[in-house]
C-alpha cells in the first residue's frame, strides 16, 4: 500500500472525522482523482508541433506513470494559425495507486524542488472542493532528465476532491503535507 494513502487512512480519516463531526466513514472527503495538463503552443508548424508533443508524451509517461491524451482544438482560431483538430496539448487522469503514487511525489519530492520555493497558494480552490496548482518547470519532478528536454515547460495539476467544502479539502491536502504558504504577516508594523 502506499505511504500517503496509509497515512489518509491511518490519520487523516480519524482527524477529519472528529474536526467535522461525519457520522459515516464514506463521508469523510477524499481525493478522487488528479487531472494534469500542458498546453502546447509552440511552434506554429503542425509538424513540429507534433514531434514536440512525442517528447512532451514520453516525459508525461515518465512523470505519472500513465499515457497522457493529446487534446486538439475544438475550432480554428486564424490569428493563432490554428486549424480545427489540430493537437495542443496533453492531458492524464490519475486515480487509485497511480493518483497516491503521484501525489505522495508531488508534495514530498517536486515541491520542494521548486526554486524559491515558500509553499502553495491556499487562494487556489474552486468554491467546489477542488484545487489547481500550476508548477512553471516540468524538471521539478526528478524522473525528468534536464538534458532530455528540448525546453522548460509549465504543467497544470487539478486535485479533484470528494467534497464541496473547500475547507474541508484545504484541511484535507493539509492533514496529507500539501505546503500551503503563511499568510502575509502585516509588513508596516
Amino acid at each position: 500500500m502506499n505511504r500517503l494513502k496509509k497515512k489518509y487512512q491511518q490519520e487523516v480519516v480519524p482527524k477529519l472525522t472528529k474536526e467535522f463531526g461525519y457520522n459515516n466513514a464514506f463521508a469523510v472527503p477524499s481525493i478522487k482523482k488528479i487531472v494534469l495538463n500542458m498546453g502546447v503552443t509552440d511552434p506554429q508548424d503542425t509538424r513540429a508541433r507534433q514531434k514536440v508533443l512525442e517528447s512532451l508524451t514520453e516525459q508525461f509517461r515518465v512523470i505519472t506513470g500513465q499515457q497522457p491524451v493529446i487534446t486538439r482544438a475544438k475550432k480554428a482560431v486564424a490569428n493563432f494559425k490554428l486549424r480545427q483538430g489540430d493537437p495542443i496539448g496533453l492531458m492524464v487522469t490519475l486515480r487509485g495507486t497511480m493518483m497516491w503514487e503521484f501525489l505522495d511525489r508531488l508534495i514530498s519530492l517536486a515541491l520542494p524542488r521548486v526554486k524559491d520555493f515558500r509553499g502553495v497558494s491556499s487562494q487556489a480552490f474552486d468554491g467546489q472542493g477542488n484545487y489547481s496548482l500550476g508548477l512553471e518547470e516540468q524538471i521539478a519532478f526528478v524522473e525528468i532528465n534536464f538534458d532530455n528536454i528540448d525546453r522548460v515547460r509549465s504543467l497544470q495539476v487539478n486535485i479533484v476532491t470528494s467534497t464541496e467544502d473547500d475547507q474541508q479539502a484545504k484541511k484535507l491536502l493539509e492533514l496529507l503535507g500539501m505546503p500551503f504558504a503563511k499568510p502575509a504577516e502585516n509588513k508596516g508594523k
